[in-house]
């Protein structure tokens, strides 16, 4: 684990994008979350149905607690685990805009709302991923290469916890990829009804949520997967409110839908077991 004169602080440039993502992705998650019903006048594009709404408002809210973590880290070591995820996930929906761009509200025939809200999501989806590539290859550049050596010491975590976290990052990679590559065969697994678009937009945070966990099995440093796993078991937490609201419109008791309750259990499992070993003694004192 690294020493205190080791540890590489996190750029300023890097800090205040995640801090602008994070409050982008907050406004983001404010309307689909809340508002799940009002997404024809008040957002980029009507998802429907509600579920659908409150699924990826519940992501984003989560990830918004995932910047604020990057750009509060004392070290690139914890700030990393958050860049990477995020930028994963910005290029793949820039991807799936482009994609899908005639479901956007960017014409006249959309009230005032949506068309700003389309707009602007077109601009920050074509902007953040290239900011963000940019400003980490800089912050990368400040390690030097003594610093890189450091960073690829061996992980940390339990072997029992990696190889969980490697079990759900291959099912968010495979089930993600297979969403954005073939929706409509792919969202026939899905618990309720997705159209292309819905299903191209969830398979693109399953990517992001499964490289995260991916790269957080290989951390050198406890403390710094603590911004993951919270991340983790706020989603998970966000998640089961929205079952709570639009629970109804998932397809029980079939395969799916239990399926789908089982990832969620065993993503917070895996998280709040993450978080346990990231406020323990050892982390705290930085002994390995």
């Amino acid at each position: 684990m690294s020493t205190p004169d080791e540890v590489t602080a996190v750029i300023p440039a890097m800090r205040r994008l995640l801090y602008v993502a994070a409050f982008l992705v907050f406004l983001a998650g404010l309307v689909l979350f809340v508002f799940p019903l009002r997404t024809a006048e008040w957002f980029a594009w009507t998802v429907d149905p509600p579920m659908t709404a409150v699924f990826l408002g519940a992501a984003y809210w989560s990830a918004a607690g995932l910047e604020i973590a990057g750009a509060r880290s004392m070290s690139w070591d914890s700030a990393k685990l958050a860049v990477w995820p995020v930028f994963i996930f910005t290029t793949l929906t820039l991807g799936v805009t482009l994609l899908h761009l005639d479901r956007f509200h960017l014409s006249s025939n959309n009230g005032t709302l949506a068309q700003v809200a389309a707009w602007a999501w077109l601009a920050i989806y074509a902007l953040v991923p290239v900011a963000m590539l940019v400003i980490s290859l800089i912050q990368i550049r400040s390690l030097g290469p003594s610093r890189r050596s450091i960073e690829a010491g061996r992980p940390v975590l339990p072997r029992g916890l990696r190889l969980f976290m490697a079990v759900i990052a291959g099912f968010l990679l495979i089930y993600g990829v297979a969403l954005l590559a073939v929706p409509t065969f792919a969202a026939a697994w899905w618990p309720w009804s997705l159209s292309e678009l819905t299903a191209r937009a969830i398979g693109a945070w399953l990517v992001g949520l499964g490289w995260s966990a991916a790269q957080g099995q290989f951390s050198n440093d406890l403390r710094a997967i603590r911004p993951v796993a919270l991340t983790s078991v706020s989603f998970v937490i966000l998640q089961a409110l929205a079952l709570l609201r639009y629970g109804d419109e998932l397809t029980w008791p079939s395969a799916p839908a239990i399926g789908y309750v089982i990832v969620l259990l065993a993503i917070g499992v895996a998280g709040g077991w993450a978080l346990l070993l990231a406020r323990s003694p050892v982390a705290r004192v930085g002994i390995r």
